[in-house]
């Protein structure tokens, strides 16, 4: 690696994984980061989760037996999963592990109460880092749950960064498992005018459902969903939750938005078309993001779409579409247009995080969280 006396220490090569609330594999990225110039991005990478690990892993969603013993084991199998990934990036960056500053790894969530004080994403850090020989950093939201803080969304720092313009303000949407949204005001900054909350279940109920109905893992191109027709009692039913008419902050995640969820609102319905069932969760994905855009961010010039979610046209659609009727009349385009593909945003973030860490800089915003003020999140794992 090339270095300069005029260099931020931080400065340097890192990794950051991510492996979402959808539970179908770790995205890797590797970047370059330079004060002062745009991350340069070197590789990217997509490992899958084998059928036993995404088993086990959605088992931890939920109280269980034996959950201490079998929650180690995953971790240790996720680890060997994130150092596959590793190893591909190092691969195709052709680069050695020592030229690598950090890796930033946010772990499997299978908990998140902030309101209990705590969220819990299972990792095995030290593991990652013998097999890896890179420095990890890991923990990212429980330095800001301790502060009182939601511990998410994190990401809308680093959106601040990479997204935010001058001219016009925007709003970022990541459609993972869970919808989130990041409102950049023009001219903002890092600071107190950026705003970001969950908005409430993105793919995490439609893949449930494809994958009951279909055998298959997500829906792909939302070519399911566009076989049916939204079933508006069905709708509003969804939509009838006081998660979606909380005031932010607010996080969400498969303690709430679960199967249980979900088929406690299909009790009263009988038997619907699947098809249909479908095209309702996507329009409920599309409809949830659109109003709180319409509550927060009604000056927005434009939606940027990220996340796995981006590659479903009819959440697009039906967000677009709601947006129209709620007084929102703006395009729904993707952050491929802002210079960052969908699948690369958040686990650039959590590389970008790392970072931070490794600056000893803070890594979130309270006014997104509600911590009690700025914190230096995550827990270094040295090589």
């Amino acid at each position: 690696m090339r270095h300069s006396a005029t260099r931020n220490p931080a400065d340097g090569i890192y990794f950051g994984l991510m492996s979402g609330t959808s539970l179908d594999g770790v995205d890797g990225i590797a970047v370059e980061f330079i004060a002062g110039k745009p991350p340069t991005v070197l590789a990217d990478a997509f490992v899958d989760f084998p059928a036993g690990l995404r088993e086990s892993l959605m088992a931890l969603q939920q109280p269980g037996d034996n959950e201490i013993d079998r929650e180690a084991l995953a971790a240790s199998a996720l680890a060997s999963r994130y150092a596959v990934c590793c190893h591909e990036l190092l691969r195709s960056a052709s680069i050695a592990p020592s030229h690598v500053r950090a890796i930033g790894v946010h772990g499997q969530t299978v908990r998140h109460r902030p309101e209990k004080g705590y969220t819990r994403q299972i990792n095995n850090p030290a593991l990652l880092a013998e097999m890896t020989r890179i420095d990890v950093v890991a923990d990212f939201r429980s330095r800001d749950v301790a502060a009182g803080g939601q511990g998410a969304p994190l990401v809308p720092a680093f959106h601040a960064q990479v997204f935010g313009s001058a001219d016009e303000t925007r709003v970022i949407c990541n459609l993972g498992g869970i919808s989130n949204i990041t409102i950049l005001p023009a001219g903002a900054g890092t600071d107190a005018s950026v705003r970001g909350f969950d908005c409430g279940p993105a793919n995490v109920l439609l893949d449930e459902w494809v994958q009951r109905h279909l055998g298959t893992p997500f829906d792909e191109g939302g070519r399911f969903a566009a076989q049916g027709t939204v079933h508006t009692p069905l709708m509003e039913a969804l939509l009838d939750e006081p998660f979606f008419d909380q005031l932010p902050p607010k996080s969400t995640g498969r303690d709430l938005f679960n199967a249980a969820w979900l088929d406690a609102k299909l009790a009263g319905f009988g038997e619907l078309d699947p098809a249909d069932v479908q095209a309702t969760l996507a329009a409920l994905t599309g409809v949830s993001v659109a109003r709180e855009i319409e509550r927060h961010a009604a000056d927005c010039r434009a939606v940027y779409a990220c996340g796995g979610g981006a590659r479903n046209p009819e959440i697009l659609k039906a967000m677009e579409g709601a947006l129209a009727q709620g007084g929102v009349a703006v395009p729904v385009r993707s952050t491929e247009e802002l210079g960052v593909p969908p699948h690369h945003v958040e686990s650039l973030a959590f590389a970008w995080l790392a970072m931070r860490c490794i600056e000893r800089a803070p890594g979130n915003l309270p006014t997104v969280t509600g911590a009690a003020g700025e914190r230096i999140l995550g827990a270094i794992y040295p090589r």
